[in-house]
């Protein structure tokens, strides 16, 4: 298979393997439509990213490109993740008056009124103006964490620990997209196309809806595959977003791309490379990752969330009680006013619910 077949033979798999079913047949209809586009970049050849040949110089410069680019505050290095010598839970109650790890945390959760600097941050949505698009990321108590919504066109990243919703947070930011009539992308590198169908149907969500309409497609990619068919697919990718029109676009997970490079250099390179190629696709971009295992704030090789406007951070938080909650924060969001709070939330067959009145500690 050539590498310029990437996207096409991503869908002809569906089509080899697809049921006899009403559904079956839209989808394979949905993948002759993304086939039709994808030759039309078979005569195409990319040198890198940009189609043009670059001299040693530039790959010198991209390596390193992230080195100087900065966060907005600097990356906790203390064993205890909140940065406090005393215990998080020691006495901790809820406005109610009850434990907030109280069996029903949900209602604990909602009864819990502000709590100094740390129950969140009110802002004056009256008094805000601002010039560029922005959106909602479909996250419930997230998005009333962030002063008029996330820039429209930022590549965002959430980070986090295995089992802590990263998957699920994307598949509910393009749910919210297509509530509104936008147009969206999925591409996986850890399940099947039918695996994500499942999950989102379970939790109502209608993808297979969606796909049958042509407003989603779902690309499940082998990321051996998609290394060695990175400069095509870099080349070609951001020209497959615009015949789509897609508005939001998720890659589930970047770690499994960066995996594929040994050589550190060469990892940063094509990492930064691809991520410049979906800022130019112009579309707004949602990539997960995992954690690092000695640090929960960053990525596992610590390259991402340098490259991106927005980074999240899922993580779990014990207390001594060595039960487990799960917390998330706004690391960076370039271009808005967030709170700097972190806050817990729980994965529910809705979604991701975040209690941002609520005091993780």
């Amino acid at each position: 298979m050539s590498d310029d077949d990437w996207f096409e033979s991503a869908f002809e798999d569906e089509d080899a393997t697809g049921s006899a079913s009403e559904d079956g047949d839209a989808s394979a209809d949905f993948s002759e439509d993304i086939d039709t586009t994808a030759d039309a970049f078979e005569d195409s050849t990319t040198q890198d990213a940009f189609g043009a040949d670059r001299p040693d110089e530039a790959v010198a410069d991209s390596t390193d490109a992230f080195a100087d680019a900065d966060t907005d505050e600097d990356v906790p290095a203390d064993d205890d993740p909140f940065g406090s010598d005393d215990d998080p839970f020691a006495s901790e109650e809820s406005g109610a008056g009850g434990s907030l790890f109280d069996d029903d945390f949900a209602s604990a959760m909602q009864s819990a009124g502000p709590g100094g600097d740390e129950a969140g941050e009110d802002f004056d949505e009256a008094a805000f103006e601002s010039e560029i698009p922005r959106i909602d990321l479909g996250i419930s108590g997230l998005d009333e964490m962030i002063q008029g919504g996330v820039p429209e066109r930022h590549l965002m990243v959430v980070v986090g620990a295995p089992g802590s919703g990263k998957t699920t947070f994307g598949l509910q930011f393009l749910y919210h997209g297509l509530q509104q009539g936008d147009s969206a992308v999925f591409i996986t590198l850890e399940q099947s196309r039918q695996a994500i169908l499942d999950t989102a149907n379970e939790r109502g969500w209608e993808f297979d809806r969606y796909e049958a309409e042509d407003d989603l497609a779902i690309v499940d990619l082998d990321p051996v595959e998609m290394a060695n068919s990175l400069d095509n697919i870099r080349g070609e990718l951001p020209q497959l977003i615009r015949e789509f029109d897609a508005e939001r676009l998720v890659l589930d997970s970047v770690s499994l791309l960066e995996m594929m490079y040994d050589d550190q250099a060469k990892r940063r390179t094509e990492v930064f490379d691809f991520t410049r190629s979906l800022k130019q696709a112009g579309v707004t971009t949602m990539l997960t990752s995992e954690a690092s295992e000695d640090n929960p704030y960053a990525s596992r090789h610590g390259i991402i969330e340098y490259l991106t406007d927005a980074v999240f951070v899922l993580q779990y938080v014990r207390g001594d009680t060595q039960e487990t909650r799960l917390a998330v924060e706004i690391q960076k969001i370039r271009n808005a006013n967030h709170s700097r709070a972190t806050k817990p939330y729980d994965i529910t067959l809705d979604g991701i619910d975040v209690y941002q009145q609520a005091s993780i500690f």
